[in-house]
């Protein structure tokens, strides 16, 4: 049925000559390539608590779908029949196994919790309506492009769901118990390096192809876990030195606060075209994958909230002490 109703899509899609395709193809790179920016520059600008809501629940998804993933190891549809045949280039993005989606485990916690921000505000809830139709076409779009099949998508979005309400949860007993929150940063730090030890040694399916190659190379489906693991053990150590250390203010919903976040996304930007293949070329494409993530995460959650940070002090002291003529 499942591969009945991916067929069903590719007939549509050839009826009208892909014109829908390079759309579908922008909703799936915009939600794991610039999505992120969203709530990184609510965090900065405008609600840390938010923004840091937000980003927590995205990691937890990015923790679980990996190790999902390498434990259930199932096939791209295009595997399973070769009547599929994937819209444009997405036989060559869609990286890894199948199950789940890591897009719409991307999308559902990125959009899915800036929605929640916005809906506590009777203005913005357009907003979060427009998110959350976000997140849906996002899963569709993997459908439509040929693959993921609708079981794939489906537990990606209950997956997103249980992560923001679980993170709802966590930040609420936190607020009430704050001095446990270095335990649950430990506790994420050793089961980040378990889900390494485990992804790199536990064993994969060595089906192959009639000319007698792998179907699938198990080496190339850990790089997306080792970097996915690598953004939330970059958080971890980030929001360690963030709380302990920086502890800083949003900049403030005002033309300076506004101007120095944006311009604080670009090097996140560039980091995403410049850093990583350089990287992954020193250390190779598993701990190059994992470096990296922590690098990049570790700017956005730690670096650059130093920076606004002392911005702020310079700023103050340029109130308290102005310039006499």
């Amino acid at each position: 049925m499942d591969i009945q109703y991916l067929l069903t899509l590719q007939d549509y899609r050839n009826s009208i000559s892909d014109a829908l395709t390079p759309f579908m193809e922008f909703i799936s790179d915009f939600a794991t390539t610039w999505l992120i920016l969203i709530p990184v520059f609510i965090y900065w600008c405008w609600d840390k608590r938010g923004g840091l809501y937000t980003l927590v629940s995205y990691y937890f998804c990015m923790l679980l779908t990996p190790l999902i993933k390498l434990t259930a190891c199932v096939y791209r549809p295009w595997v399973w029949d070769a009547k599929i045949l994937p819209a444009g280039d997405a036989i060559t993005t869609a990286t890894g196994y199948s199950f789940p989606s890591g897009h719409t485990t991307t999308a559902g916690p990125l959009a899915g919790g800036t929605a929640v921000g916005f809906w506590k505000n009777k203005y913005t809830r357009w907003a979060s309506a427009l998110l959350v139709l976000f997140v849906l076409l996002t899963a569709f779009s993997r459908n439509y492009l040929g693959v993921h099949t609708p079981q794939d998508v489906f537990v990606a979005i209950v997956l997103s769901v249980l992560s923001l309400i679980f993170t709802a949860k966590l930040f609420d007993y936190l607020a009430a118990h704050p001095e446990k929150e270095d335990l649950f940063l430990l506790i994420g730090f050793v089961v980040c390096w378990a889900g390494i030890v485990y992804i790199t040694f536990k064993g994969y399916p060595r089906d192959l192809n009639p000319d007698g190659s792998l179907r699938v190379d198990p080496q190339k489906m850990m790089n997306d876990g080792y970097g996915d693991i690598g953004k939330v053990l970059g958080f971890i150590i980030a929001r360690y030195v963030e709380k302990r250390w920086i502890r800083f203010k949003p900049a403030g919903l005002n033309w300076k606060g506004i101007l120095l976040c944006l311009l604080g996304l670009v090097p996140m930007v560039l980091m995403r075209q410049f850093l990583r293949t350089p990287i992954n070329q020193l250390l190779g494409s598993h701990w190059g994958k994992l470096t990296y993530s922590v690098i990049h995460c570790f700017y956005y959650i730690a670096l650059f909230p130093l920076l606004l940070k002392a911005c702020a002090r310079w700023t103050q002291g340029q109130a308290n002490n102005p310039i006499k003529a």
